[in-house]
């Protein structure tokens, strides 16, 4: 008998003593049998499984719903973002002034605006001069050619969107400035303000927001304008007949409400341009274009 049998404390038993006690045949049923392992080939075929089996399904899918695989162009329209209708970024298209219809505004004649707003525009300086305010005209009557340049150019020189710079500039053939009804004025005594909306701390435009309409000029595009062009207090045109008053109500397929009158009583930005209202302020509604 084995010292298994006797009573007492048991004595530790090794594995090589319970497989002498053991007969042959169980003992080799009780072995442990190795693991059979995955061969790399048996993965690679079984991964080839799974992606076959999720690209059908994709496939099926994609099949179903063409649209949602493939995004739509969106190309840029004159009305994308609430641009006016009949627009191009926002601005207006305008016809050239004939030349025979320009006066000069400036003694080298380099400056011409046409003939009725260019006798309201030396007045309205005039007028100005008296008070000690120096109205600087920096520019006017400008042709689509020239347009060219102040668009195109200065878009390529700055590294600028046609986006970008129809915001502070029309595209050729859509400025205020081909219908020789359009002037962009500085103060003559801080000419650091020329062109930039700090101009609207100046004496000249506070002047000219008081007594502009009076001489039947008034801001094309002031804060907040619906036609989404920049603020610009230096820009402004005249509206003091019935041709300027139509180019500018026509490039937005309206009309003037009195088309009879030589005397504007209606203008595009505000509800009034009686000489006798010469403290009325900046427009109150939006209009086209700028420098």
């Amino acid at each position: 008998m084995s010292k298994a049998g006797w009573p007492g404390k048991p004595s530790k038993l090794s594995s090589s003593s319970l497989d002498d006690d053991l007969p042959e045949a169980t003992r080799e049923t009780l072995t442990s049998q190795p693991q059979k392992k995955l061969t790399p080939l048996m993965g690679i075929v079984g991964l080839a499984i799974v992606v076959a089996i999720g690209g059908t399904g994709w496939w099926m899918t994609r099949s179903r719903n063409p649209i949602a695989s493939t995004p739509a162009s969106n190309p840029v329209t004159n009305n994308s973002s609430g641009a006016p209708a009949g627009t191009v970024l926002n601005h207006y298209p305008y016809p050239e002034a004939p030349t025979a219809e320009l006066e000069a505004i400036t003694a080298d004649g380099g400056l011409k605006l046409r003939k009725a707003a260019a006798q309201a525009y030396k007045e309205m300086a005039a007028a100005a001069q008296t008070e000690g305010i120096s109205l600087m005209p920096l520019s006017a009557f400008r042709s689509i050619s020239e347009q060219e340049q102040v668009f195109l150019s200065l878009k390529q020189q700055r590294i600028q969107t046609a986006e970008q710079r129809a915001a502070v500039s029309a595209p050729p053939g859509y400025s205020e400035h081909h219908t020789g009804y359009a002037i962009d004025i500085g103060d003559g005594n801080v000419p650091a303000t020329n062109l930039s909306p700090d101009f609207e701390q100046t004496a000249a435009f506070k002047w000219l927001q008081a007594n502009a309409p009076r001489y039947n000029f008034e801001m094309s595009f002031p804060k907040n304008n619906k036609q989404g062009v920049s603020y610009e207090p230096w820009h402004w045109r005249f509206v003091g007949d019935r041709q300027s008053l139509e180019t500018f109500f026509k490039a937005r397929g309206q009309q003037p409400e009195s088309p009879g009158s030589t005397s504007p009583s209606v203008s595009p930005d505000s509800s009034s341009r009686d000489s006798s209202q010469p403290e009325s302020a900046q427009p109150e509604n939006t209009q086209p274009e700028t420098p």
